[in-house]
């Protein structure tokens, strides 16, 4: 058995334990973060792509062909080149800038020669990625100045130490006119020009330049300068990434294979990516109780996907939780809070990630609502006939719609809590049971918990807004 396989063994048994227990989740932090340092070199080269497969969106031209250019390589006695092409465009870095380098990290540790090329050159030009409009290019000191704390930043996902750094300035700069022409007498304006993004700013009348058009030819150049196997990054990156493809062949080379990484949603919920400008991210400098309390607050649909990105459990784990999260043998709250856990033991260690996870518990889990006195109400009596949908929209007005009550349902984020002087309890409500009338869900959730209805205070929560129940 493998490294990684005896780790996801001694796993498996505390993700079937309870999860609600500090001492479980201690132990599982323990052992899925000493898998950030991991030797996986004794893994086979089909287990290593189907591991770095399982975090990206897109491995082209296929996972085999990454599984035999890592054979065909080990054969030789080396690893493969391996580039992450990062444009220093601001100094602060979040949470979701970690993904590609955590994939890197995998194949460091693979035993894969790993590339950080720093764009200093293209950081001039400015890529054009996912933009509707024109990005400012930098200066040689908005690049020094960003270029200063990243690494600092970035550290706790990924190993400096063993990675080749270069700056493309190396050999754009020196890049002469004829030369660019020659090259770009073989490349297609159609491959420059059938970007969704570019197409959306012409079609709206924005401007484009043409050292914009021209960035993915000199990204396609830094990939003919290392000669690379592969090349990481974002989705929203794969034509970028397949003009290095492309220019390879035109130079004689090896085509690289293109490993692009999924763009994470934000912490709101509301679909757009994480990012500084939306206010819907996660800053890395920021200290264990905010990270903590920051992953609490995200909607449950994303705990799935946030595990995939920042954490080193495989499919299977993952797959684990969400069916324990189905048969509802383990509440969405508390495999958030191991969530939480795992994403301030990669910045701070297990040990700051109980603390945060004691504060939290502290703070709020275990806070009574019936000392808050100015929480709106619903009376029973009056609207306990209506569903339990209804009274979210028309009488608490805390969603906009009965449709999107339900949606809040279906995600797992509206519950009945019930407070007793033995401590307090939550009730999730499935989606079928927010169309049904708000007494009888009330009455069966305190039978339920075997609470008589004049035996304690019942509490309405959809996701953090809180109604107290009068009338039972």
């Amino acid at each position: 058995m493998t490294r990684l396989g005896e780790s996801v063994a001694r796993a498996s048994a505390l993700l079937t334990a309870d999860l609600s227990s500090d001492t479980t989740v201690e132990k599982l932090l323990e052992e899925t973060g000493s898998r950030r340092y991991l030797d996986l070199t004794d893994l086979s080269a089909k287990e290593q792509a189907e591991l770095i497969a399982a975090r990206t969106v897109e491995v082209l031209p296929g996972v085999d062909q990454l599984a035999e250019r890592i054979e065909e390589r080990r054969t030789a006695g080396r690893g493969l080149r391996i580039k992450l092409g990062i444009d220093p465009t601001a100094a602060d870095v979040h949470l979701g800038h970690t993904v590609p380098m955590i994939v890197l990290s995998r194949f460091q540790r693979m035993g894969h020669d790993v590339t950080l090329l720093i764009g200093d050159f293209t950081a001039k030009i400015g890529d054009p990625s996912g933009r509707t409009a024109e990005r400012p290019p930098l200066t040689d000191e908005d690049i020094a100045a960003n270029l200063a704390g990243y690494q600092d930043q970035v550290r706790p996902f990924f190993d400096f130490e063993k990675v080749s750094f270069r700056r493309n300035s190396e050999w754009l700069a020196p890049y002469t006119f004829p030369e660019l022409l020659g090259l770009l007498a073989q490349v297609p304006a159609s491959h420059l020009l059938q970007r969704e993004d570019f197409r959306k700013r012409l079609a709206e009348g924005h401007g484009l330049t043409m050292s914009e058009l021209l960035y993915p030819v000199a990204q396609g150049l830094d990939s003919v300068a290392l000669e690379c196997d592969v090349e990481l990054g974002g989705a929203d990156q794969l034509l970028n990434l397949q003009m290095g493809r492309k220019l390879m062949e035109l130079r004689g080379q090896r085509p690289q294979l293109v490993v692009t990484m999924p763009l994470i949603e934000g912490t709101d919920g509301t679909g757009a990516k994480m990012s500084k400008s939306k206010g819907n991210y996660i800053p890395l400098s920021a200290p264990a109780d905010d990270v903590f309390g920051k992953i609490m607050s995200i909607p449950d649909r994303l705990m799935a996907p946030y595990l995939r990105a920042w954490t080193e459990w495989t499919d299977s784990e993952i797959d684990v939780v969400k069916a324990r999260l189905e048969d509802r043998s383990l509440h969405p709250m508390d495999l958030k809070k191991v969530l939480a856990g795992e994403v301030v033991t990669a910045l701070y260690g297990v040990a700051a990630a109980m603390a945060a996870r004691a504060g939290f518990v502290a703070q709020f889990s275990k806070k009574s609502f019936t000392d808050v006195e100015t929480l709106p109400e619903v009376d029973v009596a009056e609207h306990g006939g209506e569903s339990v949908a209804a009274v979210l929209s028309k009488v608490l007005e805390f969603q906009p719609s009965a449709s999107a009550a339900r949606r809040v349902a279906k995600q797992n984020g509206l519950r009945l809590v019930i407070e007793t002087e033995g401590g307090q309890e939550s009730a999730v409500l499935t989606e079928a049971q927010a169309v049904r009338p708000l007494a009888e869900v009330a009455a069966e959730a305190l039978a339920g918990a075997g609470v008589a209805a004049d035996a304690g205070s019942v509490y309405l929560k959809a996701g953090r807004k809180i109604a107290r129940l009068r009338g039972l």
